[in-house]
């Protein structure tokens, strides 16, 4: 079965799993050789606000990069939308016969009422001294976003924020770390990247490139 049709019967899982899980559960498939708008089917879209053509999350582009799924079939993590909503996300990684990733299929669980409750009901039980979330670790967690333009810029920001000095206040080397923090979580895969953070990096499009191809 040749790639094409490999996910043109996956789309047709996607319709079906939208009928068996019913309407709080997004069903997203992915083409990831396009990360840009790699959304080539998508059922309850209205709980992320994403249509087809839409791009990849920040995780995803991650697990891409740094090829999680040579050793992985599956990942099974938590999200948040753009608006605020809490998903419980897995994801099957679609192979082809190279064991290279040719697409995603994404079921997300809308939590958002429940953990809406689960914090009422936390609150009501610490005031008699019961902690229910004692010990729980934080799973692997994803950002939603509806545009690529949103996903870089976020993923950017946040980078920058984290190293708590202002870009026109960098020296070359910060900024250099910077890089190296975006190509790690795959954002250079997106087109047009290069130049949204030579943007917010106050900086030229050859200086990034420059950057990267020193192996940051």
């Amino acid at each position: 079965m040749g790639n094409t049709d490999k996910l043109e019967l996956f789309i047709k899982i996607t319709e079906f799993l939208h009928y068996v899980c019913g309407s709080n559960y997004e069903i997203v498939l992915h083409n990831t050789k396009n990360p840009n708008s790699s959304i080539i089917a998508i059922k309850n879209g209205h709980i992320s606000g994403r249509k087809i053509g839409g791009p990849m999350t920040d995780l995803a582009l991650k697990l891409m990069n740094e090829k999680y799924y040579l050793e992985n079939d599956y990942i099974v993590n938590s999200g948040r939308t753009k608006d605020g909503k809490f998903l419980a996300s897995s994801t099957l990684f679609i192979k082809d016969e190279n064991q290279e990733l040719i697409g995603m299929l994404c079921i997300n669980n809308n939590l958002t009422d429940m953990i809406s409750y689960d914090n009422y009901l936390v609150e009501t039980l610490s005031s008699f001294g019961v902690n229910l979330h004692a010990n729980n670790e934080i799973p692997t967690f994803e950002n939603i976003e509806n545009s690529v333009e949103d996903l870089m810029m976020n993923i950017i920001n946040r980078a920058i924020i984290k190293s708590n000095v202002p870009p026109e206040r960098m020296s070359p080397e910060e900024k250099m770390e910077i890089v190296k923090q975006l190509e790690s979580q795959g954002v250079f895969l997106l087109k047009g990247s290069v130049q949204e953070v030579a943007k917010h990096l106050k900086t030229s499009e050859a200086t990034i490139y420059r950057y990267l191809n020193k192996g940051v």
